[in-house]
């Protein structure tokens, strides 16, 4: 029996299954290290969402100003994005990633000297190349299958819930026991953690046909800045309508979302650590709904009834944000908000990412951050316009109307497939 055993093993059809079956450790072991440096990526990104507000009231800043710092993030990674991504396709997933969280490091360095406004501009610059969420998403299109894209992109959620929980308490605590500097300090060390965890664990490119390719394609063959091969993707069946979608129906959330600070300082006049104990709630229902929630709905139902649906209840949000007096009316619609955020993000991402080469992933990824950084780029100025003058009830009217008019839209357009 076990002549036979040893036989088996060494015939070439073991020899392949002990192949396959180290290849998928292989990318198991990969797939984990991007989820831990996703997770510290994004705990350091929820503590800087803690200091920058406090620090700038420190620095005279007031609501208008907050929103042209807002703005400068939102120019600096929409330039940076599809470019960042065109970077990650040709020098591959390692060098990538090392330039984002070494950026990361002189960011937080910038703003824990901030001593005037000029600095607190000025620390922003290295956004530019800050994309460890878009580079981590692409390694998982890269290793996994189509059919299990959207589930392992989810999976990022349980990354990110414990992140938001992780970055919001921390930062509240450090911030009100020592202060925003010593924050800062605090991010830049997570920071240089996680860029000795690329250089250790991430290999130069997770592309499987790279690693039969004799040679990677380097930025002397391609160029970087080439914006007509960026915008090449454009022009795959399903990839344009699918960006206007998620253009559109994710700008009022997206107004909200770079509001949020002002709205938790000003209007529900909250404190460091309970802004710290709010977005740590923001957290767990991430993590509910994206670690278990979301996976288990896209292995039953078709992605265009489920972004019909992430659009349907975003209206719905809209309309119990724009009748909201307290911080407990804003947690009821707290969790359909993460899960119609969750879901959509999710959905539009894997399908766009379904509808290019693996060659181009990396683009598409950046190409799918820059629309976020979009929204942030005009989103403090319209929700800036909206906030002063018509108050907080606005920014939810205005989702409710323009979410509601994307998902009639989609629906007859669904109905008219159907019927063709």
């Amino acid at each position: 029996m076990r002549r036979r055993d040893e036989l088996q093993n060494a015939s070439p059809g073991g020899a392949l299954r002990s192949t396959d079956l180290s290849e998928q450790q292989r990318k198991s072991k990969i797939i984990s290290m991007v989820y831990v440096i996703t997770t510290l990526d994004v705990t350091c990104m929820f503590l800087q969402f803690s200091i920058t507000p406090y620090l700038a009231k420190k620095l005279g800043f007031d609501t208008l100003w907050l929103g042209y710092l807002q703005t400068t993030v939102g120019v600096m990674q929409l330039i940076g994005g599809p470019i960042f991504g065109r970077f990650a396709d040709l020098c591959g997933a390692r060098m990538a990633l090392t330039l984002a969280t070494a950026s990361t490091i002189v960011f937080f360095l910038l703003l824990g000297v901030a001593a005037n406004p000029y600095m607190l501009f000025i620390h922003k610059f290295p956004t530019i190349f800050m994309h460890v969420m878009p580079t981590c998403q692409m390694v998982l299109a890269h290793l996994t299958e189509p059919s299990q894209r959207a589930d392992k992109l989810a999976k990022m959620g349980l990354c990110f819930g414990i992140g938001m929980i992780g970055g919001s308490t921390l930062g509240g605590h450090i911030i009100a026991h020592y202060g925003e500097r010593t924050a800062c300090y605090f991010g830049a060390a997570g920071s240089a953690i996680n860029l000795l965890l690329v250089l250790l664990f991430i290999p130069k490119t997770t592309r499987a046909q790279d690693s039969q390719s004799p040679a990677e394609p380097t930025m002397q063959k391609q160029s970087v800045f080439s914006l007509g091969e960026i915008t090449r993707l454009m022009r795959f069946p399903g990839v344009t309508p699918t960006f206007l979608v998620k253009i559109t129906a994710g700008l009022p959330a997206g107004i909200f979302q770079v509001m949020f600070s002002i709205i938790a300082t000003e209007f529900f006049l909250l404190k460091p650590e309970e802004n710290g104990y709010l977005m740590a709630y923001f957290g767990i229902i991430q993590m509910i709904v994206q670690g278990g929630v979301i996976g288990r709905l896209t292995a039953r139902y078709s992605e265009s009834s489920l972004l019909l649906c992430s659009i349907a209840i975003s209206a719905f949000v809209g309309l119990g944000q724009a009748y909201m007096t307290t911080v407990f009316h804003f947690c009821l619609t707290v969790i359909p908000m993460m899960f119609s955020l969750s879901m959509f993000n999710i959905i539009t991402e894997s399908m766009l990412t379904k509808s290019v080469p693996s060659t181009d992933t990396g683009t598409m990824v950046g190409l799918c951050a820059s629309i976020q950084s979009l929204l942030r780029t005009i989103g403090p100025t319209v929700g800036g316009y909206l906030y002063e003058n018509h108050g907080v009830s606005s920014l939810g009217f205005f989702q409710f109307t323009v979410n509601t008019a994307v998902f009639i839209y989609l629906l007859q357009r669904r109905l008219k497939k159907k019927v063709e």
